[in-house]
């Protein structure tokens, strides 16, 4: 009997520890890993008991919103998930530790127009070019894949003075919410975070040739209150089960 009683106590000490480790764990995430983290979050938090306290906000950008100026007003956090040289910069400002990166999927553009609208060519660099001048008004996102458009991608094509009065970045919101409402013609942003949107028709990917790729990456900010339960986080987002979901919002897995 006294044997029992001992193995009840043990179980029920264990079991306290457990519930013990149990955390809520800060997270911010940024609109290109989000859908994959909406999905592969729950899971995470059945299969552990800890729980997610989950703020969105772009990468980089003026918005009081953007994650780097929610740490630069001093708002706590276990988990960043934002785009790779954005993370690399606020390493770099000592604010993330070093060595708690996690690699977690590849983005790249793509384009939405209105439901019912009939698709455009897009599948050539030329196709692409007549499009975008075609096209009464277009939108960007005011994260990595808009700079890269309206930096790079319009000069790439030679069309940046035409494209100059009719081609907006929309900050905060989703491109395709834009779209959706006739708004713009044309709205081009990261795959993941176009297929999530009702009301647009997904076209497809800009030629590779034009893409830029950006690299989705998570740490751990200095001062963490979780960092461990954040890195059990970070190690189930870029596991190798995780892929299949990641894929499956409209991202590339990781070539290694």
């Amino acid at each position: 009997m006294k044997a029992v009683f001992l193995k009840l106590a043990l179980i029920a000490s264990l079991a306290l520890g457990t519930m013990a480790q149990a955390e809520e764990i800060r997270v911010m995430t940024s609109g290109g890993f989000t859908a994959a983290y909406k999905l592969l979050g729950p899971k995470f938090a059945a299969d552990t008991g800890n729980t997610l306290d989950t703020i969105l906000g772009p990468s980089m950008g003026k918005a009081p919103e953007a994650i780097p100026n929610r740490l630069a007003r001093g708002e706590k956090a276990d988990v960043l998930i934002m785009v790779g040289y954005a993370l690399d910069d606020l390493i770099k400002q000592g604010k993330v530790l070093p060595g708690s990166r996690v690699e977690l999927a590849d983005s790249r553009i793509g384009l939405v127009v209105r439901e019912g609208s009939a698709k455009p060519a897009i599948a050539t660099e030329q196709e692409l070019k007549d499009t975008l001048l075609k096209a009464k008004s277009v939108a960007y996102s005011d994260s990595a894949s808009g700079v890269y458009i309206q930096e790079q991608l319009f000069k790439r094509l030679g069309i940046e003075a035409q494209l100059k009065p009719k081609a907006s970045m929309v900050p905060k919101i989703p491109v395709a919410s834009v779209v959706a409402t006739g708004d713009y013609q044309l709205g081009f942003q990261q795959v993941s975070e176009l297929l999530p949107v009702l009301g647009v028709t997904y076209v497809g990917k800009i030629p590779e040739s034009l893409q830029s790729v950006t690299r989705f990456a998570a740490g751990i900010p200095v001062g963490a209150q979780h960092p461990e339960q954040a890195k059990a986080l970070l190690d189930y987002l870029a596991a190798p089960a995780a892929q299949a979901t990641v894929k499956a919002t409209g991202l590339d897995s990781i070539s290694h």
